[in-house]
Parts: structure tokens; sequence; C-alpha cells
């Protein structure tokens, strides 16, 4: 954990490094997203081909096109959270608006004695839903969020009047938790300490009652252009050039409070709460093949390169701490100590790279569709969580900034491993009506045992096709568990929330071909 406690205070004026190890899977741990066929069958579309969403899962796919397409596809999710922290459940639920592939497929037969085609595809996809809400409160005895900044201030070698001038060197930590006496020096048995106000309780062996509250929003978008060549109905390859588009925004709120009756204490409550931002934009580039060694297999590989993604991050922050005997209130934010700007990064973040095999079985696998009868895919994907890296984006690069990611970046190897995540689906066609079942599970990045984290998604839907037009229609019901420390410390383990997400999502695509 002392790499943890070095990432907290390689901070300097105004230029913040808010950039934490959990970066790392907000940008790479979720589902698959795509077209309502897609999502229907689990996402199992890396040998499948003949959908959009091969322009993002294997290129390949589009290969199987011989004509144009256009597809539309709007999604709307609704959540349901459960979060358990320090024996105490809470709840709480967010519906919000996505959407899926949407765009063009243009395809070109080279004629019917050739047996080969190309194809070419413009689109774009919400890789990633960040709408969100988690709440969870409880009585905690064993630490105090207060604790991160003594340790930090601690540690740091600044004196008080350097943390709390104008240009501090921790503005967004210890300079609000000094200012507002959240934390203070004492001399205990003729040595000056640090301590968090909070701590008074604890080791009068009462506890704290603190709540929790981080309000989500935004997506990672890719807009992509794929390419793809059919050679002889056997052999088809391609290949997709992705621009990564970020929009984050997080809004963390928390509150401790003194559960006794005493006012000796000096202590009644502090709330804390951090507005950030990330923005930002990148490249990706996906590869594939698709070979049929029969009219009926398809065995497809795919690998996806990492998205290096240049990303800005703005920061604010609030603290507010009530004390009593006497009563009075202190209230400060992060831009006392940053010359009155928000503190501001620009770095590079290099997501996990990414392998996809698969197969599929196409049951009466010939050239009229209308007689194919339906199919069965799966794929097996490995996510390289643990490769994920971050650097500076600034023209001059200081000594500290290399400090903190060099650190960064061996926590991140650290903590997350790779992972593989199954997908298997299969439809069956009813002439112009197709119906559609899937299922994806996606296991754990993390190393720690004791920290558990899936993803599980059940799903079906149904199809319609005739005379060029199409419409999809899906329900993906998502099981979701993951953790949330909302504080970390050095001297002892951690506590965290567990979390568990019931979302449901609902997915139309509606489709032309001409």
């Amino acid at each position: 954990m002392k790499i943890y406690l070095l990432l907290i205070f390689l901070l300097t004026g105004s230029l913040i490094y808010a950039q934490v190890p959990e970066d790392a899977i907000r940008y790479s741990f979720y589902p698959q997203s795509g077209t309502a066929r897609n999502m229907a069958i689990g996402g199992a579309m890396g040998s499948l081909g003949g959908d959009i969403n091969a322009t993002f899962v294997n290129p390949a796919g589009l290969g199987f096109y011989k004509t144009n397409e256009f597809v539309i596809t709007p999604a709307f999710s609704l959540n349901n959270n459960k979060a358990k922290f320090r024996e105490t459940s809470t709840e709480n639920s967010k519906n919000n608006f996505a959407f899926g592939t949407t765009g063009w497929i243009f395809g070109h037969s080279n004629g019917r004695k050739s047996n080969s085609s190309s194809a070419f595809s413009i689109a774009i996809t919400q890789t990633a839903n960040f709408n969100n809400e988690v709440r969870y409160k409880g009585l905690n005895n064993y630490s105090s969020f207060s604790e991160q900044f003594a340790e930090e201030f601690a540690k740091s070698g600044y004196s008080i009047d350097e943390v709390l001038s104008p240009n501090s060197a921790l503005p967004y930590t210890s300079a609000p938790a000094l200012y507002t006496y959240l934390i203070d020096t004492v001399t205990i048995g003729g040595i000056i300490q640090v301590k968090g106000a909070p701590e008074y309780i604890l080791d009068a062996g009462q506890a704290l009652q603190q709540e929790m509250i981080q309000k989500t929003k935004g997506a990672i978008s890719e807009l992509a252009i794929g390419f793809a060549h059919n050679s002889k109905d056997k052999w088809f390859i391609g290949a997709t050039i992705g621009i990564p588009l970020v929009n984050y925004t997080s809004n963390t709120y928390f509150k401790e409070s003194d559960t006794s009756s005493n006012t000796t204490n000096h202590f009644k409550q502090f709330e804390y709460t951090d507005n950030f931002t990330t923005r930002g934009t990148g490249f990706n580039a996906k590869v594939g093949i698709i070979y049929r060694p029969k009219d009926y297999i398809r065995l497809g590989l795919a690998i996806h390169t990492p998205s290096w993604i240049f990303l800005k991050d703005t920061r604010t922050t609030y603290f507010t701490t009530e004390v009593e005997n006497p009563v009075a209130s202190f209230n400060v934010n992060s831009q006392s100590f940053t010359n009155g700007q928000p503190g501001e990064a620009k770095y590079i973040q290099s997501t996990p790279f990414k392998a996809i095999v698969s197969a599929s079985y196409v049951f009466r696998e010939v050239k009229d569709v209308t007689k194919q009868r339906g199919f069965i895919s799966a794929d097996i994907e490995y996510v390289h969580h643990k490769g994920s890296r971050f650097s500076s984006d600034n023209e001059t690069v200081t000594d500290d900034e290399k400090a903190y990611y060099k650190a960064l970046n061996k926590v991140v190897k650290k903590n997350y491993k790779g992972n593989f995540n199954f997908r298997v689906g299969g439809e069956l066609k009813f002439k112009i009506i197709m119906a559609r079942l899937g299922f994806a599970y996606y296991s754990k990045p993390y190393k720690e045992s004791e920290l558990k984290a899936s993803r599980m998604l059940l799903s079906g839907g149904l199809g319609y096709r005739n005379k060029g037009f199409f419409i999809d229609l899906t329900y993906i019901h998502a099981m979701n568990k993951d953790v949330n420390f909302p504080y970390r410390l050095e001297d002892r383990a951690n506590t965290y929330a567990e979390l568990k997400q019931q979302r449901g999502n609902i997915v139309a695509t509606v489709g032309l071909k001409f």
C-alpha cells in the first residue's frame, strides 16, 4: 500500500495527477455492446459475421456482406444497485438512454463465379455507459476517511504553512483538511503527530457513521472505419481503425459523523465533495480473420490493439468540518490553494489489448440465406488488464510526473491480472422471424482473491427480416459484481463496499438493405 500513498502526495500546485488504478478498469472492464441481434446472442460475434457490429469485434465478419446496409440502434437501461458496506445494505436505482452500433456498410460482389467480395463500413457505438449512481453507508469503528489525509501530510515533509499556501503542493487533500481542522498536529508523549479529528472517537471505542454517494455520467463511444475481403467464401480478412471518445464525469460525496452523545470530543461531522471530469480521444486498431473449412463451420480470430487515449482531467474538491464545544463550522474548496483555478492534468492512457477466438456452426449453410435455419456461436476473449499504462502528455515532463506515473503503472501491474471472458449464443430462423438466446460471462480482473467481481449477461430477442427491411428487439439482463473503496490507507487493510448491480437493457435495431 506504500505505492498508493505515493500516488496521493505526488501533487504540485494547480497541476493534478488524479489518475488512480481504478481508471485502468473503468476503461476496460465492461461487457460488449452492439446491435440488438449481436446482444441477443450474448455478443458472440467473433466468427459469425453478417452484422455491422463485426466492425468492433472481428472486422473479417464484414466480408460476408455483398450488398449495402444502414443500421440504427437505440437502447434503454434500467439499473438497480445494491451495496453492502460494514454489514449495512443500501439499494438505489437509475435509468438512462443509450445507443448501440449505428452506421453504414457498403458491400461489393466481384461476381458469382469468383465467390469473392469486399465490404467497407462506417460505424459508431457506445462501448461503455457510465450513467450510474452508487450509494452506501454504515457504522465504522475501524478507520476514518480523515486518516488518508493525516498519513499524506505526515509523510509529505511539508510544513503547515507550505501546505496552506495559495500554491499548495497538496491542494485537493491535506490542504483543505488542515484548513477545516479535519486533521491537525498534536503532541503525544513528547512526539508531534498528525491525527484526524474523527480518530479520537475511534480511540474511545466508538463508531463513525459513514455515507458515500457517487454519481457518474458519460460514456466511451467509438467511431470506426472497417474493411474486409472475402476470398472464394473460404477466407475472410478484415481490419478496423477506431477512434474512442471518452466523456466521464464523477461527483463524489462523503460524509462522516459522530454517533456518540459526547460533545467534548470536539468533532460533530465533516462532508467532502469531489467533482471530477475526464475528456479525451484516441485511436486503436482491430484485425481479424475468419476461415470456413466446411460450408457449415466458421472459425475466427481477432486481435484488438490497446487504445491510446489522450485525456484531460479537471478536479475541484470541497470540505466542510463541524466541531463541538465550542460549536463552529469551517469550509473551503481546493481552488483556494490553486490560485483560483481548477486542477488540470493531461496524460495518455493505453488500455489493455484483447484477443478473441471463436467458432460457429451454421445449420444448412447455403448461399441462399432464406434457406438457412439457424446457428450457434461461441467466443473466448482474453483481456490483458494489467497491461494498462499511463504517461504524461505535457510538453515538459517533470521528475515528479515521471515518479508518479512510474508508481501508478506499478500499482496497476501489481493489482490487476488478465482475465478470460466467455460468450455463447444461437438463433433459430422461421422464414422471416428469428428467435435468439445468449449468455456471456466476464471474469474478474483483480489479483486479490477476496475481491469479488464479475459480469454475467442473459439475453433473448426476436428478429424480423423481409424484402430488405429488418427490425430486431432484444432484452439483456446483466448481473454485475464489483467493489468500491471509499478511501485507502497505508497502515492497515482497507475497508470497501461490495456492489451488486442488476441492469436490464432493452435494445432495438432497425435496418435497411439496399
